[in-house]
């Protein structure tokens, strides 16, 4: 059952020149409940520009977008966002003030709020760092709670732009094996933006490769299916990984060549 349909969605701006640009087209893609969805691609191809849509940040120059089957027509709380950095966070608030403050903000209850954010901090793995504020923590560990408190607010979606780039490689791994064990358990549907393919492949249950831009659109679509083997070394995963890489490599070289 689809939660989320992209159907002949495209996105131009206007640049202060009064020049076009078309940053996607005919972008069509569906993204089912409870599914986790990487897309995936060169920099520049408008990985991005769909989050923001589909967040409702900006608004689809053609086509439609769904969810739930009614169209996205802005913002809503149905859609909770974590950035790649962690400029959201408040730095004087602790750790579990910072996972409370969307509650805060709609009337909850604050025993209720306090509970709610104590497990939600416990299930990203930061039980007994409550009381620390966003200064003494490491950037990993930010991450976790910027992704503590949308969980929070129970969320249908969440949209997660690239949220480890700014991570160190281990840290990164780390995370990857840290998010995919939150969604097994709570089973909220994902968009999650990268251009990594290592990344996609131990998170995503589907890939979305898209071409490189301008204009860009999904090129196909890739069902990962691991059954738990997640190490690089392992054959299924080696396989799924060269089979991104097939899709991609092309679209990779023509990103370059269009900004030689």
């Amino acid at each position: 059952m689809s939660l989320v349909s992209f159907d002949d969605v495209g996105k131009t701006y206007r640049s202060l020149q009064g020049v076009d640009y078309q940053a996607v087209e005919h972008f069509s893609v569906e993204i089912e409940v409870g599914e986790f969805f990487c897309l995936l691609g060169p920099s520049g191809c408008g990985k991005t520009t769909v989050l923001k849509m589909l967040a409702g940040f900006e608004a689809p120059t053609s086509g439609q977008i769904l969810m739930g089957g009614r169209p996205v027509t802005g913002a809503g709380r149905d859609r909770a966002v974590v950035f790649q950095g962690d400029d959201s966070l408040y730095g004087w608030l602790t750790a579990i003030e910072n996972v409370e403050f969307g509650l805060r903000l709609r009337h909850v209850g604050k025993a209720e709020r306090r509970e709610r954010a104590m497990h939600y901090l416990k299930l990203v793995g930061l039980g007994g760092q409550e009381q620390k504020y966003p200064a003494e923590l490491s950037g990993g560990m930010k991450q976790r709670i910027q992704i503590a408190r949308v969980l929070a607010n129970e969320p249908q979606m969440l949209l997660m732009d690239e949220p480890f780039a700014a991570l160190d490689a281990q840290t990164r791994s780390l995370m990857q094996l840290e998010l995919a064990n939150i969604w097994q358990a709570t089973r909220t549907t994902v968009l999650f933006i990268t251009h990594d393919i290592d990344e996609a492949v131990t998170l995503g249950k589907r890939i979305g490769v898209m071409e490189a831009g301008p204009r860009s659109r999904v090129k196909g679509v890739v069902e990962v299916a691991l059954d738990g083997a997640r190490r690089r070394t392992d054959d299924p995963f080696l396989r799924y990984y060269k089979q991104v890489y097939e899709m991609i490599r092309d679209e990779v070289a023509k990103s370059i060549a269009r900004a030689d």
